[in-house]
């Protein structure tokens, strides 16, 4: 099998694997090689659209992926192979791919999985840009999105049949932090032979919560959020945790002839990297959602200090929601470090620390005085961010999820007087004079 589009060289990635490095130095070693002609101790950029073939042989062999290399940076670059190499090692998989957004890296994945008349059972608790491209993107290319009543084994069970291609959960749901049973649902992809996928956004590319633990085969992350960490460009992640049978007769667009590669078949090729080989040759390939050389390296340096920043991040939002929950013009805190959240033993469970860095609060009054609070923040930003290292207060229901009609606002948790919370790097006591003074222009 060939070390498909792998540039790390195996002598330290054996060293590494050998050592077994602790997150906190994977997140600033992996994925990062010597520039031995210059001596450079940072990753370089590729800024370049297509690479040099040093024969024509030699291109043939690249295309018919018989022999590792770069192509074209829609497939591959160096800057983003050392991005993807870093994620896979803090998560512990067999390989990642780096795409242009979360977003896309939810399509690829399901569209790697699934195809016209199969299924994908998901929870309620979606993200609301999920949803849609859930409800109505992939059911006009004739994927069922089936939405389980609730994020429980048996919830999904009822809904899963011969068509059913993936299990899929976000391992907190956006914006009403509820935390599904992994373990659960771990196990009950395995009974049914399905994959089980993870959209591990909330997760922190594996610091908080790494759900290949528990039983998950692919995860989907938003680098975006807390792997950028500052808010300074898109990304996605896919990553392959190398524990499926794709041999079981379900995918045979990767255990059997590939149309486009002249009948390999890429389990057999690339074995246990199958499927995240799939999604590189054939997803960006053909959708061509790639990321630059420059966001990818924007990438390295956020994970560089991932751990760091999310720990304060973690401390902020205790602290902030231990004031809210004591406010007399807060209704409602949704946060999962709180005995009162369904999802608290789930959080303790699977979440380093108990909790996430963001939770959700429901403000006493009314729409127009929610709107008066929001807009009357000084520090915290009003985005659909979250994961930045500045502050975010956002409105659900009039962005994240404004798509979406009343039931299913209804059946997600969210009210107009609810708004999702995401602390930054800020001092938490800075931040609670902050809303302080919002809160007096809150009826």
């Amino acid at each position: 099998m060939p070390d498909f589009f792998m540039n790390f060289p195996k002598k330290q990635m054996q060293q590494m694997e050998q050592k077994n490095y602790r997150y906190e130095t994977l997140q600033v070693h992996a994925g990062l090689t010597p520039d031995e002609p210059t001596g450079a101790r940072g990753v370089a950029i590729y800024p370049t659209a297509a690479y040099r073939f040093r024969s024509c042989d030699h291109a043939a062999r690249l295309f018919e992926l018989s022999e590792a290399g770069n192509i074209y940076t829609r497939l591959q670059n160096p800057t983003t192979s050392a991005f993807e190499q870093r994620i896979a090692a803090l998560y512990g998989g067999v390989g990642a791919l780096a795409v242009s957004s979360g977003m896309s890296a939810i399509l690829l994945t399901v569209l790697s999985l699934a195809s016209a008349g199969d299924n994908i059972v998901t929870s309620p608790h979606l993200y609301g840009g999920t949803y849609n491209q859930f409800r109505i993107t992939l059911r006009n290319l004739g994927i069922d999105c089936r939405i389980a009543p609730a994020e429980t084994p048996e919830a999904f069970g009822q809904l899963i049949d011969g068509r059913t291609r993936a299990l899929y959960v976000e391992s907190m749901g956006n914006p009403t932090c509820a935390v599904p049973d992994l373990e659960g649902l771990g196990a009950l992809a395995r009974q049914r032979d399905i994959p089980f996928v993870v959209d591990n956004t909330f997760g922190a590319a594996g610091y908080l919560c790494n759900p290949f633990r528990w039983g998950a085969n692919i995860v989907v992350d938003s680098a975006t959020k807390w792997i950028n960490g500052h808010g300074t460009a898109m990304g996605g992640v896919i990553v392959d945790g190398g524990n499926y049978d794709w041999s079981n007769g379900k995918f045979p667009q990767i255990d059997g002839p590939s149309e486009g590669y002249h009948g390999l078949n890429l389990h057999q090729a690339f074995g246990r990297a199958a499927f995240i080989v799939k999604c590189r040759v054939d997803g960006l390939r053909d959708l061509g959602c790639c990321p630059s050389p420059f966001d990818s390296y924007l990438m390295l340096l956020g994970l560089e200090t991932l751990s760091l920043r999310v720990r304060h991040e973690v401390e902020s939002t205790w602290k902030l929601a231990e004031y809210c929950r004591n406010h007399p013009k807060v209704e409602r805190v949704s946060f999962v470090g709180f005995d009162s959240h369904p999802s608290c033993a789930n959080a303790r469970k699977y979440y380093r620390f108990g909790s996430s860095a963001v939770f959700a609060i429901e403000l006493r009054g009314t729409l127009e005085s929610t709107v008066r609070f929001v807009e009357s923040l000084h520090l915290a930003a009003n985005m659909t961010m979250i994961g930045d290292s500045i502050t975010v207060v956002t409105h659900p229901a009039s962005t994240t999820h404004k798509q979406l009609g009343e039931a299913d606002l209804a059946a997600a948790g969210i009210t107009p007087t609810l708004l999702r919370i995401s602390p930054g790097l800020e001092d938490p006591d800075d931040l609670i004079e902050d809303f302080e003074q919002a809160f007096t222009h809150v009826g």
